[in-house]
């Protein structure tokens, strides 16, 4: 059964929550890197017969690897949601404009996985749903919006979760010095792609569904 127009509203709700929430963990876990890196630049505590030295460090890397294991989490939690959201921006978009939406639905779980696919696809469906809400006269495929998203998305995905990785392994001050530039290198990358898709689908969500409402006060 199609979900209601009503329905999907909560969908972009729900979609953009774990959005922040992936970008609120993104800055949590580069300041989790920061502290690891502070902690190894300071002097080493006197030695003690049960070793407690050792424990600013331990604390930092137990903080650092719950936070990235949560991270890691809810970066996969999002391209699920994203794909869901896809899916249910797609039943609104056929109703508008179905002979414009060029990739079947298989393509929305499949443009995330398969390689090179990856690269386009995605971009490709959204470039559909958005001119799906546009009049039929003014229907334009792109928008500068959906550009600077998709390249965004693809710098973030370049950059991937290596830094964050290696940062859990260094064990010295001169390793976590270089590591943790790219950790926050990285880290801007992926809270711009969030910002950017929380940004693409709050616009893409409400488009579609007022175009859905505006054909139905026509038709009756």
């Amino acid at each position: 059964m199609k979900r209601t127009v009503k329905s999907l509203g909560g969908l972009a709700l729900w979609t953009c929550a774990v959005l922040t929430t992936h970008a609120l963990l993104t800055v949590a876990t580069g300041l989790a890197a920061w502290h690891k890196h502070q902690v190894l630049l300071a002097p080493p505590l006197p030695p003690t017969p049960d070793g407690s030295e050792a424990l600013p460090l331990i604390d930092a890397d137990i903080w650092f690897g719950n936070l990235l294991g949560w991270w890691q989490a809810t970066t996969l939690a999002a391209l699920v949601v994203l794909t869901v959201w896809m899916s249910g921006m797609r039943d609104l978009a056929e109703r508008l404009w179905p002979e414009g939406q060029r990739r079947r639905r298989a393509w929305l779980f499949f443009g995330w996985v398969l390689p090179v696919a990856d690269l386009f696809v995605p971009k490709m469906i959204v470039n559909d749903l958005w001119a799906a809400a546009e009049p039929g006269p003014l229907r334009r495929r792109g928008h500068p919006l959906l550009a600077v998203w998709w390249l965004s998305f693809l710098a973030a995905g370049a950059a991937g979760d290596r830094a964050l990785s290696t940062m859990k392994k260094v064990d010295t001050a001169a390793q976590s010095g270089r590591v943790v530039e790219r950790v926050m290198v990285s880290d801007g990358l992926y809270l711009c792609a969030a910002a950017l898709s929380i940004c693409v689908v709050w616009q893409l969500s409400g488009r579609l569904r007022n175009a859905v409402s505006d054909r139905r006060a026509l038709v009756t």
